[in-house]
């Protein structure tokens, strides 16, 4: 079975560099030094974050994942001054489309944009999709604790959909003052994974859903498509009291919260071990993450769940594990392998 997986990040070295001082860079940094994602540092941390050639072939052979979208991580272009961030999301672009080029069977692109400055992202989106051939952007969250319903950012949205291409809405940290609320105060591998994938990621990627549905995101633009990663992030459980709590008489939109998470979303399934972890070693079964599964594709339905490995932050070999032993039908395994994704980014 052809796989395609959505959520499969690089790094560029210029770009990391930019973001040196990013408390994100800095905890990266920090968990190297204490034992978490080893390997050489100049590597990258995670390793493998900077590899765009036959090695990062080889994990994906090895795992059985047919293709990659490659999508930059955070941090990002995003909250870097437009006088270097245009450049160098140009760069990462161009360096992602080299790839692509030379492994075409392998590899296609969603582009990274330089949000502080609209105009400038809407340029690069145009240009990535038009001239390179990328399937779409994912954007790393907020920007400098400025959320995308924001309509000072909507001319992305908006030529997006003009574009047909889906808007990856990726996690950034939560805002300085909630991260000071709410998740320090613990050892710095506690902290920091609290922060972000153990629990400030998901929330902080739910809120920024939910703010883009009652910012009237959908209303203004309502063929547009965005994809949220890690089952869905908290927006299963949020849909549920969301719909009831924010009636459009309410909120003066047109729809409920329900509908516009089955309209104009796409989910995309994650085994859950992280890289530095032996695949299956925590739950053999995978149960954790088929229960965050079935939340996800009850609420959204089957023909809205896409693959994804997170790599290399997850591990390639855990996702196909975990996918292999989801207990659903082969039809449904087909969908989520790579039906629903030749669907919605309309390929042959």
């Amino acid at each position: 079975m052809k796989v395609i997986a959505f959520e499969e990040h690089y790094k560029t070295r210029a770009i990391a560099q930019a973001n040196k001082n990013n408390p994100i860079e800095q905890i990266y940094h920090k968990w190297h030094e204490l034992g978490r994602f080893p390997g050489d540092l100049s590597e990258g941390v995670p390793h493998g974050i900077y590899d765009l050639d036959e090695k990062r072939i080889a994990v994906m052979d090895e795992a059985g994942i047919d293709v990659q979208i490659l999508s930059h991580t955070s941090p990002g272009p995003e909250e870097l001054d437009p006088s270097i961030a245009i450049d160098l999301a140009r760069q990462a672009n161009d360096g992602a489309h080299a790839t692509i080029t030379k492994y075409p069977e392998r590899f296609m692109g969603f582009a990274t944009l330089p949000m502080r400055d609209p105009k400038a992202a809407v340029e690069e989106l145009e240009r990535t999709v038009n001239k390179l051939g990328f399937v779409g952007a994912l954007i790393n969250g907020h920007v400098n604790g400025r959320y995308l319903d924001d309509k000072f950012f909507w001319p992305v949205f908006e030529c997006a959909e003009h574009l047909d291409v889906p808007i990856f809405l990726h996690p950034n940290r939560p805002p300085q003052p909630v991260v000071s609320a709410c998740y320090e105060g613990f050892n710095p591998i506690v902290s920091g994974f609290f922060a972000l994938a153990g629990a400030g990621w998901h929330i902080d990627v739910g809120v920024h859903a939910m703010r883009l549905i009652l910012g009237g995101v959908f209303d203004a633009f309502p063929r547009l498509q965005m994809i949220v990663g890690h089952h869905f992030e908290i927006l299963s459980w949020c849909a549920w009291r969301g719909t009831y709590g924010f009636p459009p008489k309410d909120t003066g939109l047109k729809h409920h919260i329900m509908d516009y998470l089955r309209e104009n979303f796409y989910g995309g399934i994650l085994a859950g071990d992280f890289g530095d972890q032996v695949p299956g070693a925590i739950d053999p079964t995978y149960s954790l993450a088929f229960n965050a599964y079935l939340a996800m594709v009850n609420l959204i339905g089957i023909d809205r769940v896409l693959f994804t490995t997170d790599y290399p932050y997850g591990g390639m070999v855990a996702a196909r594990r975990f996918f292999d032993q989801m207990p659903i039908s082969p039809g449904d395994k087909e969908k989520i392998g790579h039906l629903n994704a030749r669907r919605l980014l309309r390929l042959p």
